[in-house]
């Protein structure tokens, strides 16, 4: 394996298993809540583990065995370094322990509406797509485009799952959020004011 090739297996590997992370938590909150060492041990089980074993398995149908043309690297490798802005941004904005879901197992928190998220509802999830798009121009394989695919079904279901938790946590505050903030593709003007 390339350099490159590597540089898309890792970025496979951090972000494939965030949707099947999430199908283990949100579903259950409640019960994760009471035991959150338990539920990240689960989730982290269920998730990278079987990723990880797969990305190994099938290592051979993922990544091409000749160089990628110059332009999918550049394309692939833009699309990591704004993924990677993107996620400095919500870092910035939530900090580091809202970032990995804390506050979903505590229950806690407070609606973000402000800097990144006054633009749109889950950066998280476009930076992680725009990362596995990356991977997949690196790649450049049609096994690592249908797993792109794949995971973006997966992922526009676990958001269901999460966008579900927040109404009932957040009520009204949630679905005026929604009102005014798109879900995936930025607000390229000034945010409204709800």
């Amino acid at each position: 394996m390339t350099f490159l090739d590597w540089l898309a297996a890792v970025v496979l590997f951090l972000q494939l298993p965030i949707p099947l992370y999430w199908f283990v938590m949100h579903p259950q909150v409640n019960y994760w809540r009471r035991h959150r060492s338990a539920g990240y041990a689960t989730g982290l089980l269920l998730s990278w583990l079987p990723v990880t074993i797969v990305l190994v398995i099938f290592r051979r149908e993922l990544f091409r065995p000749d160089r990628a043309p110059a332009w999918q690297i550049i394309a692939g490798l833009a699309l990591l370094i704004f993924e990677v802005w993107i996620f400095s941004r919500v870092k910035r904005d939530l900090g580091s322990a809202r970032l990995v879901g804390q506050t979903e197992l505590v229950g806690g928190g407070e609606l973000e509406h402000r800097g990144i998220y006054a633009r749109i509802r889950h950066p998280r999830y476009l930076g992680s797509f725009l990362a596995i798009l990356g991977a997949c121009f690196l790649a450049g394989t049609r096994v690592t485009w249908i797993v792109a695919g794949v995971w973006l079904l997966l992922t526009r279901m676990a958001i269901a799952f999460e966008e579900h938790e927040l109404r009932n946590r957040f009520g009204t505050a949630y679905e005026e959020y929604c009102r005014r903030v798109p879900r995936f593709f930025p607000l390229l003007a000034e945010p409204r004011e709800g």
